[in-house]
């Protein structure tokens, strides 16, 4: 009588994966990881203006923390998934300088510092700030001078600004420094007296809103004005109140830093365009 065949089936050999469907593989795992480390830990921001000057020039690159304030739709890059609301909500502290997106058809990514927390007071009387109707302490300190670049040339400094040095035309602007209610310093620029942008109305933030202000007061598109979809036919326009789940993070570090003077095809000048000196600044 015949044993039966203990013999196993025959099974056919795993198929080998292409060498082009690994690379995609690893690209995707790769694009995840770094969607969930910008929308979740940290995310790069360029300086693309001089609206933050003195303590931001053009062409400083920096790092924001995304986990301060909580998280909304506005954390992932472009706003994707539309989700309402945030996790996680808490409110900045006045003069924190923050990300966050702007509001109307043209929406992008801007910097600022917080001045208002909601059911605070805001009002410029002649240059001098008013929170919750006490005057703001305002202090006049030594020029702020940065040398002329291609990031920042003369149509960035105006010609009564502009002084001659050794090394080259440099750029000198009124300095003062502020200090909120509990000691919070920084420092402003002053130029001269602009009726829409130093005497003001009252504001009063609405809840779950803050005021935002850039420090360089007479070249700042900010909540002092009414945003595009609220301003009247010939106001100035500016951001208005901005919603805290459009709050992306808080400044950090300045990881870069460059002059605009750099070529790309020429190595060598990214260095000497580099501002050294600016690099590994942090934010009180």
């Amino acid at each position: 009588m015949a044993e039966p065949s203990t013999a196993k089936p025959a099974t056919s050999p795993a198929k080998p994966r292409s060498e082009t469907s690994e690379t995609i593989r690893f690209l995707l795992k790769l694009a995840i990881i770094v969607w969930l480390f910008r929308s979740f830990v940290f995310a790069p921001f360029s300086i693309p203006s001089e609206s933050m000057l003195p303590r931001l020039l053009i062409g400083d690159y920096l790092f924001i923390s995304k986990w301060n304030y909580g998280y909304s739709r506005w954390s992932m890059p472009f706003g994707v998934p539309p989700v309402s609301g945030r996790l996680f909500g808490s409110v900045p502290a006045r003069g924190d300088t923050v990300v966050f997106r702007s509001k109307g058809e043209d929406d992008h990514d801007v910097i600022k510092r917080v001045i208002g927390l909601p059911g605070d007071t805001i009002q410029m009387r002649r240059g001098q700030l008013f929170l919750n109707g006490q005057a703001i302490a305002k202090q006049r300190i030594a020029d702020f001078v940065v040398p002329l670049s291609p990031n920042f040339d003369q149509r960035h400094c105006e010609a009564e600004f502009v002084a001659p040095a050794p090394e080259g035309a440099t750029c000198r602007i009124p300095r003062f420094r502020e200090t909120l209610p509990g000691g919070r310093s920084y420092e402003v620029l002053d130029q001269r007296y602009i009726p829409d942008a130093d005497d003001t109305q009252v504001f009063t933030v609405p809840a779950g809103n803050v005021f935002l202000m850039g420090d360089n007061r007479d070249d700042s598109a900010d909540s002092r004005f009414p945003s595009a979809d609220e301003a009247l036919p010939g106001q100035p326009q500016g951001m208005g109140f901005i919603p805290l789940e459009r709050v992306q993070g808080k400044a950090v570090i300045i990881f870069w830093s460059t002059d605009g003077s750099a070529n790309w095809l020429l190595p060598w000048t990214w260095v000497t365009a580099a501002r050294w000196d600016r690099i590994g600044g942090g934010f009180d």
